[in-house]
C-alpha cells in the first residue's frame, strides 16, 4: 500500500535528519570528577560532540545509530590533567651541560617530540613551558596545534628572562671566548628600559606568556641559589609591559627577597618557592599570587645530588641543600591559603612522570581532591583559560582523561592513566 505523498516526506525528512545528525562519543563513567565540585558524581555519561562536551547525564545513555561508546564504568573520568611548568625540550641527566655544544637545535626540536608525547600520554593535555633556547617551546606548540606533532596544548613563553649571570643567563659557565655579552634579544636584561623590550622582543616571537628567573637557581652553573637577581623597578616594567601585551608574568624564585619583589610588582606566579617566609605568604595571599610549587624537582635533584658526577661541583651543594625544604614550603603555603597550582618542572626529572607530583603534595598535607583540583580548575585559571579548560561541563573542549579505580582513595592511581581524550579526539583508547 503506498503512503500519502505527505507522509513520505516526513519520514523522508526524519531519516535524512537522523543522517545528518553528527555523531556523538557518549562516555560511560563509573566516576566523575569534575575539577569543581568536591563531590563525585556516579555512574553518569558523558556526550562528546566534535572537539566539545555536550552533555552530561546520570546513567548510561543508550548510543544512537553512528554513535561512539566509551566503556569507562570501571574508572573515574576526570578533566585533562593540567602541568603549569614544564621544559619539553630538554631532560636532565649527567650529559645535559654538555649537549648544547653536540646537539643542534633541529636535535633538540626532533627529541623534544618524544617527550611531548609522553607527556600527553600520562593525561596531561596542557601545559605551560616556561623555557627553551632558539624559542623551540613556541615551534613545538605550533606543531602540535597544527597536528604535525603528538602533544599537549603548550602555552609558551620562548626564551626566559634573566640578568647577566643571573639563573637564565644562556652563556655562563663557558668559556670567556663563548660568553659574549647577550642582551634583551636573548633574554638577558639590566635595567627597566631593557626589561621592556626583552617583554616586547618575546610578544614579537609568539610567546604566550613571560617567564623570569628572579633568584639564583640550582641547575645553572653559578654559585649562588637564592639571591634576588632582579630590582622591584625592573620587576615593575616587566609586569607593566607583559599585561599591556595580554601576557602573564611567572617567576622562578628559590630566595625569599627575590619573592617579595616580584609579588609587590604584581607578578602572576611564583615558581618553587623554595624559602618562602611567612611575611611573603601573606604578600601573596594579599595580591592573589599563584603558587606552583615542583616539589617534582625538589625530590629528582635532592635524590641525584647524592651520586658523584651526576651534576657539575658547583651544582651539587645547591639541589643538595634545596631540595629538602620545598615540601615543608607547600605545606606552609597550603595551610595559610595561598592559591596553588600543580606544577612539576618536568625536564628536570623525566617527561611522563607528571603525576607523581599528586603524591608529593598529598603527603605534605593537601586533600587528594584539592591535588587534583590544583591540576584542573586552578591551571586553568593561572592560564586564563578557565572558560574552556580545567572542568568537565557542558560547553567545555573535550579533553578528558580516566584512572582505574578511585584515586581519592589511593592517589597514585593519577599515575595510571588509562584513557586520553584531547579536544574531542582519543590518543590513548
Amino acid at each position: 500500500m503506498q503512503l500519502p505523498l505527505r507522509s513520505t516526506l516526513v519520514a523522508g525528512l526524519a531519516l535524512c535528519s537522523a543522517a545528518l545528525a553528527p555523531a556523538k562519543t557518549l562516555i560511560h563513567a563509573g566516576a566523575l570528577i569534575d575539577g569543581r565540585s568536591d563531590t563525585v558524581r556516579h555512574t553518569v555519561t558523558v556526550t562528546v560532540e566534535g572537539d566539545r562536551i555536550a552533555a552530561i547525564t546520570d546513567g548510561y545513555t543508550a548510543p544512537a545509530a553512528g554513535d561512539t561508546v566509551v566503556d569507562l564504568r570501571n574508572a573515574t573520568v576526570l578533566p585533562g590533567l593540567m602541568d603549569m611548568h614544564v621544559h619539553l625540550t630538554g631532560e636532565q641527566s649527567p650529559t645535559s651541560y654538555s649537549e648544547q655544544f653536540f646537539l643542534n637545535p633541529a636535535d633538540f626540536a626532533l627529541r623534544s617530540t618524544v617527550y611531548a608525547k609522553r607527556t600527553l600520554l600520562a593525561g596531561f593535555t596542557t601545559v605551560r613551558d616556561l623555557g627553551a633556547s632558539d624559542n623551540l617551546n613556541n615551534s613545538l606548540r605550533d606543531a602540535i596545534a597544527k597536528g604535525w606533532v603528538v602533544g599537549p596544548r603548550i602555552f609558551s613563553t620562548g626564551k626566559a628572562l634573566a640578568t647577566t649571570g643571573g639563573h637564565g643567563d644562556p652563556t655562563n659557565g663557558v668559556n670567556d671566548a663563548l660568553k659574549g655579552d647577550p642582551g634583551p634579544k636573548d633574554g638577558v636584561l639590566n635595567g627597566p628600559d631593557d626589561a621592556r623590550k626583552a617583554v616586547r622582543q618575546r610578544y614579537k616571537d609568539g610567546a604566550d606568556l613571560i617567564k623570569v628567573t628572579g633568584t639564583g637557581g640550582v641547575l645553572s652553573l653559578a654559585k649562588n641559589g637564592l639571591n634576588p637577581q632582579l630590582t622591584e623597578e625592573e620587576f615593575r616594567a616587566i609586569v607593566t609591559t607583559a599585561h599591556d601585551y595580554g601576557m602573564k608574568v611567572a617567576v622562578h624564585a628559590h630566595g625569599d627577597e627575590g619573592m617579595k619583589r616580584a609579588v609587590r610588582a604584581g607578578v602572576d606566579s611564583i615558581e618553587h618557592g623554595t624559602y618562602m617566609s611567612d611575611e611573603t605568604i601573606a604578600l601573596m595571599k594579599e595580591h592573589g599570587t599563584y603558587f606552583v610549587p615542583t616539589l617534582s624537582a625538589g625530590r629528582f635533584v635532592l635524590e641525584k645530588a647524592k651520586i658523584d658526577g651526576y651534576f657539575p661541583a658547583v651544582v651539587r651543594p645547591k639541589a643538595a641543600m634545596i631540595g629538602p625544604l620545598m615540601a615543608a614550603t607547600f605545606q606552609r603555603a597550603y595551610q595559610a591559603g595561598v592559591k596553588i597550582a600543580f606544577g612539576t618542572d618536568e625536564g628536570v626529572a623525566p617527561h611522563g612522570e607528571n603525576a607523581k607530583e599528586f603524591a608529593f603534595m598529598v603527603e605534605a598535607g593537601m586533600p587528594p581532591m584539592k591535588a587534583i583540583q590544583s591540576a584542573t580548575l586552578e591551571g586553568a585559571r593561572l592560564i586564563g583559560v578557565e572558560q574552556d579548560l580545567g572542568t568537565v561541563e557542558p560547553g567545555k573542549i573535550a579533553d578528558l582523561v580516566a584512572v582505574p579505580g578511585d584515586p581519592l582513595a589511593n592517589i597514585k592511581l593519577m599515575e595510571k592513566v588509562s584513557f586520553v581524550m584531547k579536544a574531542g579526539t582519543v590518543y590513548k583508547p
